[in-house]
């Protein structure tokens, strides 16, 4: 388990430093398991950008659910509890003491710094605790400080929603995965960066299904990851505004050049 979750943080590293700015425009309501953004990206999104189009066919979402009073109980009582748990990880140096590392430091000026505690990643496949996230999130102020903004949960793969409504209710949060990846085969690192008709060939920008993956001599993943929900903890007591889903953020999007560090 600890040499996977080093393979694919390793992975997941290089894979964000070629997925340059995605341009997307983030709706909180999401429409099936698979993802509410494909459909708006079909039709072109706002912008009618193809970054937009191709991240949406590598995201799939746990399915909605009817909000209850006893979800935003339930979900509120997590971030309470996460709150309590990670206020002091506002200085990043008690958070790195604590066993968290930054993840693809190489990478500057990213949108968010998730620091991830392997333990913790380890421990959150079979287990939940509201006050043991797999990373800390932060964010850089205009002194170039880190500032803690939340924290990411993750569970296996093979956990059901049902599950995963036990540890965050999904009327509340959507869970979402990492899916329909192509990678270059072993021991080619050099294909990262390959591009058809000036897009990514590889990767969260690449091409979506197996043949084409086949096509291109590249290893087809149906799903990379396990699931992962982030909590903007700190972003007042709205749920929507602490739970909501950022990955198609244009500014969640943007991330760090690894040509120009």
């Amino acid at each position: 388990m600890a040499l996977f979750i080093a393979r694919s943080t390793l992975a997941a590293a290089f894979l964000i430093s070629i997925s340059g700015r995605l341009s997307a425009q983030h709706s909180h309501e999401h429409a099936d398991t698979t993802t509410s953004h494909a459909s708006h990206a079909a039709a072109g999104g706002t912008h009618g950008d193809w970054k937009m189009t191709a991240m949406a066919k590598h995201m799939a979402y746990s399915s909605p659910r009817s909000l209850t009073p006893a979800d935003s109980a339930r979900a509120s009582h997590v971030i309470n509890e996460l709150r309590q748990a990670i206020a002091k990880y506002n200085d990043v140096k008690l958070a790195e003491a604590d066993g968290y590392k930054m993840f693809a430091p190489q990478l500057k000026n990213q949108p968010q710094y998730h620091f991830t505690k392997g333990w913790n990643a380890i421990r959150n496949q079979w287990g939940f605790d509201p006050a043991r996230p797999t990373s800390l999130l932060y964010k850089k102020n205009a002194k170039g400080e880190l500032v803690l903004i939340g924290a990411m949960y993750t569970a296996s793969k093979r956990t059901s929603e049902e599950d995963l409504n036990e540890r965050v209710p999904l009327s509340v949060a959507r869970w979402h995965r990492h899916v329909n990846w192509c990678i270059p085969g072993r021991r080619a690192k050099e294909r990262w960066f390959e591009t058809t008709n000036g897009r990514p060939v590889f990767g969260p920008l690449g091409v979506a299904t197996r043949e084409e993956c086949d096509a291109a001599d590249g290893r087809f993943i149906p799903q990379a990851f396990g699931w992962m929900v982030h909590a903007t903890t700190f972003a007042g007591n709205d749920l929507k505004s602490i739970w909501h889903d950022d990955h198609m953020d244009p500014d969640h999007a943007m991330m760090g050049d690894p040509k120009n560090p």
